[in-house]
């Protein structure tokens, strides 16, 4: 879509009325103007007198002329000018017209104060008088010239004297157009807030840390991608992963409008965002027959209390510096065993014994209450934890969970989590049975690790969640209707190798199935790499956030890419998937050679994605000859 389809022509003849002056300060403008004249926007004879002057004032006053006889005489056509004097040829060879156009395409530009409204001077009945008697001093000079030189412009920056190229009429036949005001587009008494703004009736402009885009009202509230960066679309959520603010993970708060949080634009009811549910609210894709309820009306979240949550938070986070807080986010990777750090992290790696999990600071209670460490196979609280973990009945909690070689209950001390109080009414503390059956799931979507753009669909034989469009295969509508229980892609393969003792084949073998046989395993495979990659590095288009990455990589692969040409079965044979994600590698490898610590993290997940492809093939170790 062309970003100039946001504006309608009014709001496009104000912008170019107010940039005349800088259009006509150009240098060398006959490229421009040849422009112009093949789409018929400049008078002939106009455009042969400009081309004609060699004094550089005498063509700026030319051509402003021109684009003054523009405005006056076509502005119907003025975005027909827009499009044709932006193409990448014109704007290359003049730098003016690409700062108007990235000034107008991502809605940054503004008019400086209030444009008073255009006022013709209106003559006294002295003057009207006089001017008859003028009009035949004039009739009587040109008649030595001859008055029928008179159809040429004579002063080209004279509004009454520049006829149109198309038809040729006397002051008495000539229509006068009416030409739009430019006073200040707020109405009177509206506020000054540019989302109250006319012109940004249908997009604003939107940044998140240092990037810009431009967000489209219309699709935010029906929930598409809403927010334009270099004519690529993004969500919310994408738009804040695509500016690093990933750690956010609330993009009512990272993306803001002139420092004003969408949050906030939203509860005041300048934006309109679909209803969403909270992740507490997420119910089994399929769940059993014991708990299965009709869902409460009153548990549903409404887009203000959404909302109003959201900004709640607002002045913690806008009282640090953009440089502040993403120290603040880099700070659990720094010295892992200061209590400093304890204190900003949300997760602690916990053991018991031989048995291992992660202990999440948001679903903790009490011992006893809060499902809140997560292993592989379920989330259980800290009591149930150390009994499964510890073969001693008197063991504590306290004492026998350990994070990095200290007991749990130096959390405590540290002040890093606290205890609830036993009159605590929370979801956890005093949980119904929708909240029991939640926590038994993830709060966010094992892939992609994030909650907010739609409701979770949740594993009934593991812990993970996910999107809808995130599982692979993608979870439809038909299947959300189902009652019978559901198992992710991960529970059904490892379901499958329980009971299927296949023999160990050579690789070769393997890469020549048909991918028909083998679905199921490689979309194990291309869940597992998403999931590993934990900073979503191979996940998106590289092309898009790293510099010089198309003109270096020749045929540029990445997750989502194979993602989709595995739903299309764009695969014949397993080989073809297979090349197709070490061609990922390949290119980080070639593309990161100074980069030893960007080399690595692709070295690292080749690695992890060969063993776990000999796993679910067996494929059989080479041996020497």
């Amino acid at each position: 879509m062309d970003p100039l389809d946001f504006l309608d022509d009014e709001q496009l003849l104000r912008f170019f009325h107010c940039n005349k002056t800088e259009m006509s300060c150009m240098e060398k403008p006959q490229t421009f103007l040849n422009k112009l004249r093949d789409h018929n926007l400049v008078p002939e004879d106009d455009y042969k007198k400009v081309i004609r002057m060699k004094s550089k004032d005498n063509i700026k006053t030319g051509l402003y002329g021109i684009l003054d006889w523009l405005e006056s005489e076509r502005p119907q056509h003025i975005r027909l000018f827009w499009t044709c004097v932006f193409t990448e040829s014109i704007i290359n060879q003049y730098p003016v017209l690409r700062l108007l156009r990235n000034s107008l395409f991502d809605g940054s530009f503004q008019f400086s104060g209030e444009l008073p409204e255009r006022v013709e001077r209106i003559e006294t009945k002295e003057e009207k008088r006089k001017q008859p008697a003028e009009n035949e001093d004039e009739e009587g000079k040109r008649g030595k010239t001859g008055g029928k030189k008179r159809q040429k412009t004579k002063h080209i920056d004279n509004e009454d004297e520049q006829p149109s190229t198309s038809s040729q009429m006397t002051p008495g036949q000539k229509k006068k157009l009416q030409k739009p005001t430019y006073g200040s587009p707020l109405k009177k008494g509206q506020m000054g807030d540019i989302w109250n703004w006319p012109i940004y009736k249908t997009q604003l402009p939107v940044t998140c840390g240092k990037q810009e885009g431009t967000l489209n009202r219309d699709r935010l509230a029906k929930g598409m991608k809403c927010i334009v960066v270099d004519n690529k679309w993004f969500t919310p959520i994408e738009f804040e992963k695509f500016s690093g603010k990933t750690s956010f993970k609330n993009w009512k708060l990272s993306i803001r409008c002139r420092d004003t949080t969408l949050g906030k634009l939203i509860k005041d009811g300048h934006l309109k965002t679909p209803g969403y549910k909270r992740a507490s609210t997420k119910k089994s894709l399929f769940p059993s027959d014991q708990s299965q309820d009709t869902e409460d009306e009153d548990e549903e979240v409404t887009q203000d209390e959404e909302d109003q949550k959201s900004t709640s938070d607002e002045g913690s986070l806008t009282d640090f510096t953009e440089d502040e807080s993403e120290e603040e986010e880099e700070s659990p990777q720094q010295s892992p065993g200061g209590s400093h750090d304890s204190n900003n992290k949300k997760v602690f790696r916990v053991t018991c014994g031989a048995l291992t999990g992660t202990l999440h600071k948001s679903r903790f209670a009490t011992g006893t209450r809060g499902k809140s460490i997560r292993t592989e196979k379920c989330w259980m609280t800290p009591v149930e934890f150390v009994q499964e973990g510890c073969s001693d009945p008197d063991a504590s909690w306290k004492k026998d969970i350990e994070w990095e070689g200290n007991p749990l209950g130096a959390l405590f001390e540290t002040k890093a989590m606290e205890i609830h109080s036993v009159l605590c009414k929370c979801r956890f503390c005093k949980p119904d049975q929708e909240s029991l059956e939640n926590q038994k799931n993830d709060d966010e979507c094992f892939i992609c690790r994030s909650h907010d753009e739609e409701d979770l669909v949740v594993c009934d034989h593991c812990p993970r969640s996910f999107h809808p469009k995130c599982h692979l295969p993608h979870v439809t509508d038909s299947m959300l209707r189902d009652n019978r229980q559901w198992m992710c892609t991960f529970c059904v393969l490892r379901t499958t190798q329980q009971w299927l003792r296949t023999a160990q084949v050579t690789c070769e073998t393997v890469l020549s199935r048909p991918i028909s046989q083998h679905l199921m395993e490689c979309q194990y495979l291309l869940l597992s790499l998403y999931n590993a990659d934990e900073d979503q590095i191979f996940a998106t288009d590289p092309r898009h956030h790293v510099r010089d990455y198309a003109t270096s990589v020749k045929t540029p692969i990445w997750l989502e890419k194979i993602s989709e040409k595995l739903q299309k079965k764009c695969y014949q044979t397993v080989g073809e998937f297979e090349s197709d994600v070490q061609l990922i590698f390949s290119n980080c490898a070639a593309f990161n050679r100074d980069n030893e610590e960007f080399r690595i993290v692709g070295v690292t997940l080749k690695e992890f994605f060969d063993r776990e492809f000999k796993n679910v093939f067996r494929i059989q170790e080479e041996t020497d000859q």
